[in-house]
């Protein structure tokens, strides 16, 4: 896709986020403390998952059974990411154009811990399939081990959030300076 092509697709996309961010305020609105608890992913080999998960992003293993499931944590939380094999062992990524989950976002509390995992997949020669600022945040791409989307990301405060003139986000797709970022990563050790 050429740069206009990109500048157009991203003017379209941003004119329809706007349409649906008005047009679908749900009558009865869901409390506001409700917020997503933790997923649970299918993975096709358990210690492979774990080389990722807790090798490279550094989530720590709560509970394990066996060679069938493992929980893990960031901070101590029962769990925030569940891993089995109870109906994947040996399984394959679903094919492209099927349905499923596009990705699990990892929230990470500022822009220096972000930095800190992109400098855990740096070191671990984990490739990036993408890199973005969205003006409400910033975010790194990538698939585990099992071909399931993985997104990192820091989220800036609400009051630094873009906004449209009648108040609505105005969320953009921009590229992310990696370089930049990675020069915030707290040193090792």
């Amino acid at each position: 896709m050429s740069v206009a092509e990109t500048a157009v697709s991203e003017k379209s996309a941003e004119k329809n986020a706007r349409a649906i961010v008005s047009a679908e305020t749900p009558r009865d609105p869901i409390t506001t403390g409700v917020r997503i608890g933790h997923v649970h992913l299918k993975v096709a080999d358990l210690d492979r998952a774990l080389g990722f998960y807790r090798d490279v992003l550094g989530f720590e293993v709560t509970q394990r059974y066996g060679d069938q499931a493992v929980f893990l944590s960031a901070g101590g939380y029962h769990h925030h990411i569940g891993l089995n094999t109870w109906e994947s062992k040996g399984g394959r990524p679903p094919a492209p154009g099927t349905t499923g989950l596009y990705h699990t976002a990892i929230l990470y509390p500022d822009r220096a811990a972000l930095a800190d995992a992109l400098r855990r997949l740096v070191e671990a020669g984990i490739r990036l399939d993408g890199a973005s600022d969205h003006g409400v945040s910033e975010a790194l791409y990538l698939t585990d081990p099992d071909g399931n989307g993985v997104e990192l990301y820091w989220d800036r405060q609400p009051a630094d959030w873009p906004k449209n003139a009648d108040g609505t986000l105005a969320m953009v797709t921009r590229r992310l300076d990696l370089q930049a970022l990675l020069a915030e990563a707290p040193q090792k050790g």
